[in-house]
């Protein structure tokens, strides 16, 4: 879906893509409005066709009888057509909303973890709304409240030009002024409607931060301290709405005055030319009638157009932020993984994280299919860069990364990411059951496939809940303990059944009763599968095949555990460091 990306800054092109996806039914609706607003503007020309079979006596009876028939067809074809347009109108806007918000989600899933990483979550959730809630909005004012009044207009200058041509023709002359008029200073305002679009989507964003840590908020008693700062955000949004609106007021108080002026001049000349024998009683009705419709045709206008641009604006701002170009995509002639052994290495890479320092500098690593190797050492090493550069969450800048002889960056990310299970030390957990979130390794799985794998991670505590499996676990797992949600986790990865498997201390939230239970689970989860286990608690690590020291993107040491407990070395020093820790703790 990163078509998308072309048109970040073509909004209009960007609604376009979607108007034509239904061009029948936009068609039908476009028709339907244009026609009806014809008979409606008619309905004066009806008028004044009876008014003037009236003036003409009884003698002409059956003219009358004829203008009655007229514009009672005019009036029947304007409301039945209206209908028309807004039922089916109820169908192809809303498909529209859905098409966008799908394609939206869809693009917006596709970025980098660099991306997010520098992005309030529920700003760009609440853009998507807003790109939505836009387009329908802007759709639905162009038929109802911008092409009515446009093509009113135009029929009742048309209709003047039958009393009058040199009427009609200023008429032409004094509209087509107004309408670039007010086009110029609608675009001027811009700057406006951008700012408060701006500010508006960070109110969202603020909200959605603070609700997600509410308990953080509270156990730091920062109520009073986020209040404050929601008003200041709250203020700021307001503040630029305000401006924006007064902006659009000046817009409709300048078209008043000049509509109403030439509502006043149009009538006048009608009244002239009755008076000179060059117009009847009906041809003044209807200048009449079709002043006072070109006043409320324009003025609805002049209000749509306005609206309009607040929220164009909007819709410029959310998809300038949401429909940027994905960081990391499929080389063209990426292929699928071929598994067969899951061996993995590591070739002389270079890695910096966007705007960060360098992590890694010719960094090398090779893992033989089926080893187990725990990556061990000080913060900001580079441990957890080793998961995020072989999931391909980001690019190297040199060297490559293969598994069974195959560069991950010619692979198809699908494919790539299908081949590793994760069980991280920050369970993520959707607000669904407990029976959804291990099926996350494997939709196509069977409730028998769920069961087993639960049993296989030891997910005992299901059974003493009121609902079993099918229990709601709450906003990110909060209705769980950190250990049942780490089981959960460690059954998602038993039932995807990968052939490479990444742990990030997957037993550091674990009670030590279970601590044994699930080592035993988590050592049949990584039989016959590479494995690859961030340990922050050393005694995990005994029964790994290797261990590899990292210091600041380097390996300073590499070995089988009990080898390198043997050496006067950093991996000795740090379980040293950690046996002295528990002594104390126990103490």
């Amino acid at each position: 879906m990163d078509q998308l990306s072309g048109y970040v800054h073509r909004p209009l092109q960007f609604v376009l893509r979607y108007l034509c996806q239904r061009p029948l039914s936009h068609l039908a609706i476009l028709s339907s409005v244009i026609v009806a607003v014809a008979c409606s503007v008619g309905t004066q020309y009806g008028v004044k066709f009876l008014v003037d079979s009236l003036s003409a006596g009884v003698d002409h009876a059956s003219n009358v009888w004829l203008a009655f028939v007229f514009l009672m067809s005019l009036i029947a074809a304007d409301n039945l057509l209206w209908r028309v347009a807004s039922w089916t109108a109820s169908f192809t806007f809303v498909a529209v909303t859905g098409d966008l918000r799908r394609d939206m989600f869809r693009h917006l899933t596709g970025h980098a973890p660099s991306y997010f990483s520098d992005r309030l979550p529920g700003m760009l959730t609440s853009r998507i709304t807003a790109t939505s809630n836009a387009v329908f909005t802007v759709e639905n004012m162009f038929v109802w409240n911008v092409l009515p009044p446009c093509i009113a207009t135009i029929a009742a200058i048309i209709l003047i030009g039958t009393v009058s041509l040199p009427m009609s023709g200023a008429l032409i002359l004094v509209a087509g002024a107004m309408v670039m008029m007010m086009f110029r200073l609608a675009a001027a305002g811009k700057p406006l409607h951008d700012d408060f679009a701006d500010k508006a989507a960070v109110v969202d964003g603020e909200m959605v931060d603070v609700i997600s840590n509410l308990p953080l908020v509270r156990a730091f008693c920062g109520l009073t301290h986020e209040h404050e700062r929601f008003d200041a955000t709250v203020q700021r949004e307001l503040a630029a709405r305000g401006r924006s609106l007064r902006y659009l007021e000046k817009l409709r108080i300048t078209h008043a005055l000049v509509t109403l002026v030439l509502t006043i001049a149009l009538l006048a000349w009608a009244v002239r030319l009755w008076q000179q024998g060059s117009a009847t009683t009906g041809d003044v009705v209807l200048v009449c009638t079709l002043g006072l419709s070109i006043l409320s045709a324009t003025r609805d206008l002049a209000v749509a157009l306005v609206d309009v641009t607040q929220h164009v604006a909007r819709l410029t701002e959310a998809i300038a932020t949401l429909l940027l170009p994905h960081e990391l995509r499929d080389h063209p002639e990426a292929e699928s993984l071929v598994r067969s052994g899951a061996a993995i290495a590591f070739e002389n890479i270079s890695f910096r994280y966007p705007g960060g320092a360098k992590v890694f500098e010719r960094f090398s690593l090779r893992l033989n299919p089926g080893q187990r190797v725990g990556l061990v050492g000080q913060s900001g090493g580079g441990k957890s860069t080793v998961f995020a550069l072989l999931q391909r969450f980001y690019d190297v800048e040199s060297g490559r990364i293969t598994i069974d002889g195959q560069d991950i960056a010619r692979v198809t990310q699908l494919s790539l990411r299908e081949a590793i299970s994760v069980v991280p030390q920050d369970i993520s957990l959707f607000h669904r059951s407990i029976r959804e979130n291990i099926r996350y390794g494997r939709p196509s799985a069977s409730d028998d496939d769920v069961l087993r794998a639960a049993i296989a991670a030891r997910c005992d505590f299901v059974e003493a809940l009121p609902e079993g499996l099918d229990t709601m676990v709450g906003d990110r797992g909060i209705k769980l303990s950190g250990g049942q949600r780490q089981r959960i986790a460690i059954a998602r990865a038993f039932l995807k059944d990968a052939p490479i498997v990444l742990l990030d201390e997957a037993t550091a939230s674990l009670d030590g009763e279970s601590e044994e239970a699930i080592r035993e689970a988590l050592g049949r989860l990584m039989r016959g599968r590479t494995v690859i286990a961030i340990a922050h608690r050393l005694s995990t690590l005994r029964h790994f095949d290797r261990v590899v020291v990292l210091k600041a993107g380097k390996v300073i040491e590499d070995g089988p555990p009990e080898r390198l407990m043997q050496r006067q070395g950093p991996y000795r020093e740090l379980v040293t460091q950690e046996m002295s820790r528990l002594a104390k703790f126990a103490a």
